[in-house]
């Protein structure tokens, strides 16, 4: 799993900092606005703060960064975020609502931004070490079945990092809440973002365009591209939907756990450690199927995720809960990169950075929508109830994503304007 490249053991280390670092984040402002406010609706609307317009800015501001030839782009991203979370820690200490919600909004933005440059970066070095390590005599068939292996290679690389710091990250946050309180846990995070800069202080993201150099021509290449790709709209559309029901239990767990559950803030921490060890192992059978077609893989993964929200609904205790939480995480540690490779596969390398700040946009928005979704169930009825309309209707998502393999080698077969060879989601064999 370890890259054998430097560069690429950099960019692993820091997003895997990075990502440990932010579920410290994630917890503390979760359980500081609950506790401050008492509310379901609060705690949502925090959620909602990171989603809407970072949804909207991110694009731009990786548009915006690319096009700078200086190196050090991101390393200033990372200082950002770390002084955003220092002003966080600062308004959580003297509690101020509205604040925190400005400041999550701007975070969010950047977040979104460094996330998508960091994953473009990581499969642009990969296929180009790929590709140099094969030689100069590969045919353009060999060629591409390289590039896909490079680029899923590094997504399970980043997806196994993002795993285990979902594993360890949440069980973390919470005792130091338990422990020492929010504040300190943000401190800690900020720590966190400057070791990334840290890290990739020398690391290039500019990306050279023929067809011009503004913003808006390269938000506009993204445009056309879609327009281009059928099947990639397809999986964009139905991974919304997907997302919106995905995340509308989000905002409802801190209420499940220490009203529904009586488990406190150790409960809660525990339970989304908890998913996350199922997603650390979700990884792990991700990393081994770099050869198997990504649409069963999608529609496995999205199954197992709507059938754990219903295991939430129906468990009485925490230990159950717990349970249906790995069953869970499995689901979402083999659905997401399987969504990431599948966008890289329909998408010209300079593009990635780009089309992954899109990705990044609907993890952001959809979610927004999700949590003022199970929020507002939470609110009028009750958390399992919320629980039991995201598991029915994630559940019932999987028939669309069962259908999207298919749909997408129709489309890209029809298309006379897709890219060139470009691989349907029924096909997706990366052997070199």
């Amino acid at each position: 799993m370890l890259p054998k490249s430097s560069r690429l053991r950099r960019i692993l280390l820091a997003y895997t900092v990075n990502e440990l670092g932010t579920w410290f984040g994630y917890v503390a402002l979760a359980l500081g606005v609950y506790d401050h406010t008492h509310s379901a609706v609060a705690t949502a609307g925090l959620f909602v703060a990171r989603g809407l317009l970072p949804a909207l800015l991110a694009p731009v501001l990786v548009a915006r960064t690319e096009r700078s030839p200086r190196h050090g782009q991101l390393t200033w991203l990372y200082v950002l975020e770390a002084l955003l979370t220092v002003a966080l820690a600062a308004l959580l200490w003297h509690f101020w609502l509205a604040g925190v919600l400005v400041l999550v909004t701007i975070d969010g933005v950047v977040a979104v931004a460094a996330t998508a440059l960091v994953r473009a970066s990581a499969a642009r070095v990969s296929v180009s070490e790929a590709i140099a390590g094969a030689g100069s005599e590969l045919d353009p068939h060999a060629r591409q079945a390289a590039t896909e292996a490079a680029q899923r290679q590094a997504s399970a690389a980043l997806n196994f990092a993002f795993m285990g710091a979902f594993a360890i990250g949440p069980a973390i946050g919470g005792a130091l809440m338990h422990a020492v309180g929010g504040p300190v846990a943000l401190l800690l995070d900020a720590l966190t973002f400057l070791v990334c800069a840290g890290l990739l202080l020398r690391m290039s993201t500019h990306i050279a365009e023929t067809s011009g150099d503004s913003i808006r021509t390269r938000l506009l290449a993204v445009v056309q591209h879609l327009h281009a790709v059928p099947a990639l709209r397809v999986l964009f559309t139905i991974q919304a939907i997907a997302l919106v029901f995905f995340a509308s239990v989000e905002p409802v767990e801190v209420l499940y756990a220490k009203s529904t559950l009586n488990a406190g803030d150790l409960g809660y921490g525990l339970l989304v450690a908890t998913w996350g060890v199922g997603a650390a192992l979700g990884a792990v059978v991700f990393a081994r199927s770099v050869r198997r077609p990504l649409g069963p893989m999608l529609t496995g993964g999205t199954l197992l995720v709507g059938l754990a929200y219903l295991g939430f609904a129906a468990a009485p205790t925490l230990a159950i809960a717990c349970s249906a939480a790995v069953i869970g995480g499995i689901g979402n540690g083999i659905q997401w990169p399987s969504l990431i490779s599948a966008v890289q596969q329909l998408t010209p390398a300079a593009l990635h950075g780009r089309l992954m700040s899109a990705v990044g946009s609907l993890n952001a928005l959809c979610p927004a929508i999700g949590f003022i979704l199970g929020g507002s169930i939470a609110a009028l009825s009750s958390p399992r109830v919320a629980m039991v309309v995201a598991g029915a209707v994630a559940s019932l998502a999987t028939i669309a994503f069962l259908r999207l393999p298919m749909r997408g080698l129709r489309s890209t077969r029809e298309d006379k304007t897709a890219v060139a060879n470009e691989p349907s989601l029924v096909s997706t064999s990366t052997a070199p």
